[in-house]
């Protein structure tokens, strides 16, 4: 088995639908195996499970969170190449897998390979590629985003994986952070592109904002919380800022901002359990190959 494709969704048929068509005229089927988790889809996601026969699916009657879910299926992957994809995301590489193989066998210290993102939605690939980068960009990153990545089995078994106290936004930092304590490198390379087919202003009117600024101050603290050896100043600097930027501008963030403060209270026994504090040069070269490497 070439590579393995893993893919977490919930509650949107159609995009997933779309990218595992989509994925369907890119791979054989004999060397690369999809795994999709349904997480409580509610939207008769579960349909697909037999239209599409040659997809491994995994279905929760209830939702445990993008990253439980991711938690779950990767160690159930067969291959030592793990690629994971949202449901609204797809590869505009006709030789992904290729260019994938490549970049590790040239980079054996590489455990992570970040793609480059293309949001929007277009007419076509064809679209998408224009806005992609001009030149090629390769250069060692302290974290991926999940809508693109591929990860060596080999050495996502090594981590904690991703974590279950996290339920979506942020559960990459923490699967990054692993993997450099453990000594290898996340590389960066828009030679690998995907299209996540996001409508941003669409988001903005389904208020996505709202509920993604809860997600990430939570899970930020519980970062914090899990893996820096003296939280406290860097959870104060978080909410500060976040108070300043956020809560003193629109009456929602404010009503989200000590709403969370009181579920974090309240959970921080629960995330204690999971300490896994880092040396403080991990932390330190994650901040340095974050401010280097801006793009």
């Amino acid at each position: 088995m070439r590579a393995s494709i893993l893919i977490v969704s919930k509650n949107r048929k159609q995009d997933l639908l779309k990218t595992l068509l989509i994925l369907e005229s890119l791979i054989n089927k004999s060397e690369v195996e999809v795994l999709v988790f349904l997480d409580g889809c509610t939207d008769n996601s579960l349909d697909l499970k037999n239209e599409l026969t040659w997809i491994k699916w995994f279905v929760s009657p209830i939702s445990i969170g993008a990253s439980a879910a991711r938690h779950q299926i990767y160690p159930l992957a067969n291959a030592e190449i793990l690629i994971g994809l949202d449901d609204d995301a797809h590869p505009l590489n006709e030789n992904f897998i290729t260019q994938i193989e490549l970049l590790f066998a040239s980079n054996p210290n590489v455990a992570i390979i970040a793609f480059e993102e293309i949001k929007g939605i277009f007419e076509s690939d064809v679209e998408a590629l224009k806005e992609s980068e001009n030149q090629n960009k390769e250069f060692l990153f302290s974290e991926f985003i999940g809508c693109g990545f591929a990860i060596r089995k080999s050495v996502y078994t090594q981590t904690n994986g991703f974590p279950v106290w996290i339920d979506i936004y942020g559960e990459e930092s923490c699967v990054s952070i692993e993997v450099l304590a453990k000594g290898y490198d996340i590389l960066y390379s828009n030679k690998i592109k995907v299209n996540h087919r996001v409508n941003r202003e669409q988001r903005k009117l389904d208020k996505q904002n709202y509920f993604r600024f809860e997600k990430q101050l939570k899970n930020s603290t519980y970062f914090f919380l899990v893996y820096y050896r003296l939280p406290l100043l860097n959870i104060l600097k978080l909410y500060w800022h976040n108070f300043n930027k956020y809560a003193l501008s629109d009456s929602k963030y404010f009503k989200i901002y000590f709403k969370t403060i009181i579920v974090v209270f309240i959970h921080i026994p629960k995330i204690l359990k999971y300490r896994n504090p880092i040396d403080k040069s991990v932390i330190e070269k994650m901040r340095n190959l974050s401010t280097q490497n801006i793009k």
